[in-house]
């Protein structure tokens, strides 16, 4: 605590070294936060490095009635709600992959800008307060964080403050200057517009991070895509599976309409190989297209939902995310 106060007394004098000593430990979760209320990894690192920017100028007003935390998530909250309020967001791409004409979409999806966040970031994270009701890994799902993008930007705030990371009600209201009575009737329409999304009761849970069934899956899914198999594909999909190509606004929901989209991919003669990775905490996949040099240049990164021994959601980002996750953008010849 000493220790803690005399960091502080330092930042406030304008120690730099200091003010980075007492900010870092909660830099992770922080861009983690950030990740959830903007659904776009570049754009949650643009809105830590202004949080961590603005906490730096306004440090000297830090008077401690709150801990660090809570007041570095409440500068982090609001610049993150004024980014959603921005008319800046990215526009919906058009389809431009060569020799392949997609099917009808089902339906056109709203929140195309979502991009994954690797895995290696999650690591180390704080764990979620008492209150929080979702579990770390439902908490950064891509099926989640999507549903996140279409609330509200307070409800959105309020949700992830109260229901993903523990805060009280009075502390969440402290941070956006508002009352606990707004608080909680901005939570409750926040949890309905919610549930309306939740999948359909019945579906089975995902196996295990890294267990046996999850690497069978996998392992199963590798095969049929490298050799495009659709038979294969077909028979590990669920029926009302889900395929999503952000920042292409096509969705394509049933399994019939997603082999379909598979089949004209294949069918134009392009050949994948895969490189494993992790994504939101799912399994992911660089996509290396095959050339005829042998050179496999990569097409995108896809990450797959896992329900049991099936995959009920299939989706495809673009090539820029590669290098985020570790992943070169091309590979060499075999």
């Amino acid at each position: 605590m000493e220790m803690t106060a005399e960091l502080i007394a330092r930042a406030r004098a304008g120690d730099g070294e200091a003010f980075r000593a007492l900010t870092e430990p909660h830099r992770r979760e922080l861009q983690v936060h950030c990740y959830r209320m903007l659904g776009s990894f570049q754009d949650a690192e643009d809105a830590l490095q202004d949080t961590l920017l603005a906490a730096w100028q306004g440090f000297a007003g830090f008077e401690g009635r709150a801990s660090l935390r809570t007041w570095l998530y409440r500068i982090a909250t609001n610049r993150c709600l004024n980014a959603r309020r921005s008319a800046g967001r990215r526009r919906a791409k058009e389809w431009d992959v060569p020799n392949v004409v997609p099917p009808e979409p089902t339906r056109l999806g709203e929140a195309f800008w979502v991009e994954p966040i690797p895995d290696a970031l999650l690591d180390g994270v704080a764990p979620l307060g008492p209150e929080a009701l979702y579990e770390r890994s439902e908490s950064v799902s891509l099926a989640f964080v999507t549903a996140l993008q279409l609330l509200p930007p307070r409800q959105l705030a309020v949700l992830i403050l109260r229901d993903v990371l523990g805060f009280h009600a009075s502390e969440v209201a402290a941070m956006l200057d508002s009352s606990v009575e707004s608080v909680k009737s901005a939570l409750k329409r926040a949890r309905a517009a919610l549930q309306e999304r939740r999948p359909a009761p019945g579906r089975e849970p995902a196996p295990a991070p890294g267990s046996p069934a999850e690497d069978a899956i996998v392992a199963r899914f590798v095969r049929a895509w490298e050799s495009a198999d659709l038979d294969a594909l077909v028979g590990l999909l669920t029926d009302d599976v889900f395929m999503a190509m952000p920042p292409m606004p096509f969705e394509y929901e049933g399994r019939d309409v997603v082999i379909r989209f598979c089949g004209n991919i294949f069918g134009a003669g392009r050949r994948f190989d895969l490189v494993p990775t992790r994504a939101n905490g799912q399994p992911a996949f660089g996509a290396y297209l095959r050339t005829a040099s042998g050179v496999s240049h990569g097409t995108g990164l896809y990450v797959l939902t896992l329900a049991g021994e099936r995959i009920c959601a299939l989706t495809r980002f673009e090539t820029g995310v590669l290098p985020s996750f570790g992943l070169p953008r091309s590979l060499p010849a075999r």
